[in-house]
């Protein structure tokens, strides 16, 4: 759906181009200016400070960051003191924290998130789901994400579930609970 691996049927659109038609360069720079991934393994650079990590995007697309977005997003994820220090000098909650700052920093389209809330404490992970519906709400922005927990994905509008690679079901305006008893039957 993001364009990272070739179709092999239908077609796929972030916005109103047909990923199909673009090249290589072209669906690289779509992605960068267009997408926001959130990785379960981070995916930082390790010679960067946080702060340097958040604005990657940013940077390489030459493009001067929005520094009261930036710092709200900053904010509400909890790294205001920590945005100098190096992805080794952060804890794995951190770095998600950091991960999760670099893709919404950006306002994209769309945000890729797998797992977002893994490494994190319940109540940091609840601000940042917080933080993500009402980028959704607010921004117009659209997140495709992946998890296994079910208060996670109660913040979406809808939840697919799938059963090897294939969709099997469906929730709109998903509760904890809800989610939670689909996963189960679908385990039965």
């Amino acid at each position: 759906m993001a364009g990272l691996d070739d179709l092999t049927d239908g077609e796929v659109f972030i916005g109103e181009t047909a990923l199909s038609t673009l090249s290589e360069k072209d669906l690289t720079l779509l992605r960068r200016d267009n997408v926001g991934f959130i990785f379960q393994a981070f995916n930082l650079v390790p010679t960067l400070s946080a702060i340097e990590n958040i604005t990657l995007p940013m940077d390489l697309a030459g493009k001067t960051p929005d520094q009261g977005w930036v710092d709200q997003v900053i904010e509400t994820v909890g790294l205001a003191n920590r945005t100098s220090h190096r992805p080794n000098e952060l804890s794995g909650g951190q770095q998600q924290r950091v991960a999760v700052s670099r893709a919404l920093a950006t306002r994209p389209e769309i945000i890729f998130a797998d797992e977002p809330t893994g490494n994190l404490d319940s109540t940091t992970g609840n601000e940042i789901l917080s933080f993500m519906r009402s980028a959704v709400d607010e921004f117009a922005q659209t997140i495709v994400m992946v998890t296994h927990d079910p208060v996670a994905a109660s913040y979406a509008n809808r939840v697919i579930f799938l059963v090897d690679g294939k969709i099997v079901d469906e929730l709109r305006e998903p509760t904890p609970d809800g989610v939670l008893d689909m996963m189960k039957s679908l385990g039965d």
